[in-house]
């Protein structure tokens, strides 16, 4: 099983980076986390077949992590489509996939898909599966708007992998990843405490107690991207293929 880093940028595009969503792919696992606005051209820039996408997971609903969803559904449409679809978050993922389909494509929520298309809220720490993949979400913090916030643990093929989502340091990140297989952790600055998101130095502090096996960070922002020469730590880039 493999995870490639579709995009792996902040909401700015620091860096020249996309935003957010990470394919997993495995003998029997296909599927996304996140689908941030520049997906389907990255997807499409890397090769990777939309319509052999089983799941798609969103941490939340801000647009660099939830705003491709509108193309990537429309183009499925366009596509005909018939593989079942399964787009799975937070409380209240239904109503914000209408809106946000409405504001982009009008009338888009009205029609019917080709395709089965489930859309299914997730309830914090109580674990989902969906064919090979299990998934378990825990609340973290990440501001007033675009909530609820998770980050996963998610178990396929023998592996777990954790993703932070964007949050503030919060404990629950030690539930979700604690001894995974793969971390992949937010890091938006190297040592400035930033509302609602994690600086390098904090996440540091703390992964004794979490005991990844790998870490792997993501969404940094300016000033850990200028260090990157010097961080002795794994960072993800566009891309970029680890082996699970």
């Amino acid at each position: 099983m493999q995870l490639r880093f579709v995009g792996c940028g902040d909401a700015f595009g620091s860096g020249g980076r996309l935003n957010t969503c990470f394919h997993i792919s495995g003998e029997s696992a296909n599927f996304l986390v996140d689908c941030g606005a520049t997906s389907l051209p990255a997807l499409k820039r890397y090769g990777i077949s939309r319509d052999a996408l089983d799941l798609v997971l969103i941490t939340h609903f801000h647009g660099d992590h939830f705003g491709g969803l509108p193309f990537l559904l429309l183009e499925a449409q366009f596509a005909k489509r018939k593989r079942p679809l399964v787009i799975a978050g937070p409380a209240g993922i239904d109503i914000r996939l209408t809106r946000v389909m409405e504001a982009l494509f009008e009338h888009a929520s009205a029609t019917k898909p080709s395709f089965d298309l489930q859309v299914i809220a997730l309830e914090p720490a109580i674990a989902r599966s969906f064919g090979p993949v299990t998934v378990t979400p825990f609340p973290v913090v990440h501001g007033d708007s675009g909530g609820p916030f998770y980050a996963y643990r998610i178990e396929a093929e023998g592996r777990t992998l954790a993703y932070s989502g964007d949050t503030q340091w919060t404990p629950t990140l030690v539930d979700a990843a604690h001894d995974a297989d793969l971390f992949v952790c937010e890091a938006y600055t190297y040592d400035r405490a930033v509302k609602n998101h994690i600086s390098l130095k904090l996440l540091e502090s703390h992964l004794p107690q979490i005991n990844p096996k790998r870490l792997i960070l993501t969404h940094m922002g300016d000033e850990v991207l200028h260090r990157l020469d010097s961080i002795t730590h794994l960072a993800a880039s566009d891309g970029m293929i680890v082996e699970l």
